[in-house]
């Protein structure tokens, strides 16, 4: 199946159920710059179900992904649009080998995963499993994300957000961000992710801001609870100097606030000494970060906790946090 939009508004609810497997074209180009292959917009009471499986046919255009050294790259489509929807629900379905981002949620508001299944393999490139934009209220609950990028990703102007038992690996992690790259982002706010599972993955728990950036908008009331991490690189990370492939300068240092985070009753092993890793911005420090009971061992021993401007809270058991000068 080609590219499709299916768009409000609509008279009553609306509820797709799909069991079988629909299949996207495996060349890019055949869906002609679509930023999305499946597109579901401006409808109140929508519900996506079934046991179906929509299959991106995506390692064409991962093998064609050149955008670590082309900022002017073309972007591939993604699995799945959801944009201003109202009391959206999509449960049971499975996002299979996306061309680029899985599913991209933009300008919502009431929406829920259940039982969602997200599978690509770990070299698939930009392949985020669920990205929140610009939306409010948004739970993913009880979902299993494998994918090439981060498993669950927040953009600006994300409010009430809710990952709970959520399974993720392959993958990047559960990311906030990353963020203030541009001047007129929105503030991101009231993040809880709880009983979550991160199975080699790159990162564990993460929010990444760029330097150097006009963005300032702040990022306020991070709570990551109940997670336990499975040989994850970076299980616990803030990082104010987010600065994929060097496309960036550090001169200057990011522009935007982080504040109430914290990071409770995370167990598990780190594939690194430095298991807790918070660098924050010499301009706007952390403030209100909370560390309570954070056990993650290296090869039996416990993580060290890297430092920079910030001064965390600790309470219960947690690594000692070390200052350490910014790079």
């Amino acid at each position: 199946m080609g590219a499709i939009v299916v768009k409000g508004p609509c008279n009553g609810p609306i509820e797709v159920q799909v069991d079988g497997t629909i299949i996207a074209p495996a060349n890019p180009a055949a869906l002609h710059d679509a930023y999305e292959w499946i597109k579901f917009e401006y409808v109140d009471f929508f519900t996506l179900s079934g046991k179906g499986v929509f299959d991106g046919q995506g390692a064409i255009a991962w093998n064609q992904n050149d955008c670590g050294k082309n900022k002017n790259c073309d972007m591939a489509s993604m699995n799945f649009g959801f944009n201003f929807l109202k009391h959206a629900t999509v449960r049971d379905i499975t996002s299979k080998d996306s061309k680029n981002f899985h599913v991209n949620v933009l300008g919502c508001t009431n929406f829920t995963f259940d039982h969602f299944t997200v599978t690509a393999p770990a070299t698939s490139l930009n392949t985020d499993g669920i990205h929140i934009g610009r939306s409010t209220d948004v739970k993913i609950l009880n979902t299993n994300i494998g994918t090439g990028d981060d498993c669950v990703s927040l953009g600006d102007g994300c409010k009430q957000i809710t990952v709970q038992n959520v399974n993720c690996g392959p993958g990047h992690g559960i990311s906030v961000g990353s963020l203030g790259k541009y001047p007129k982002e929105e503030p991101v706010e009231q993040l809880l992710v709880k009983n979550c599972t991160l199975t080699n993955t790159d990162n564990g728990v993460r929010i990444k801001t760029w330097p150097s950036t006009p963005g300032t908008n702040p990022i306020t009331d991070m709570h990551f609870e109940d997670i336990t991490m499975v040989d994850v690189l970076n299980p616990v990370i803030i990082d104010q100097e987010y600065c994929p492939w060097n496309q960036c300068s550090k001169q200057s240092p990011s522009k935007i606030k982080i504040s109430k985070v914290t990071f409770k009753n995370i167990k598990g092993t780190s594939k690194t000494k430095d298991g807790v890793i918070l660098i924050c911005s010499k301009s706007v420090p952390c403030e209100g970060v909370e560390l309570n009971n954070v056990a993650l061992t290296f090869n039996g021993t416990e993580v060290d906790a890297k430092c920079v401007n910030v001064k965390p809270i600790v309470t219960g058991k947690a690594p000692k946090c070390v200052a350490t000068a910014a790079a």
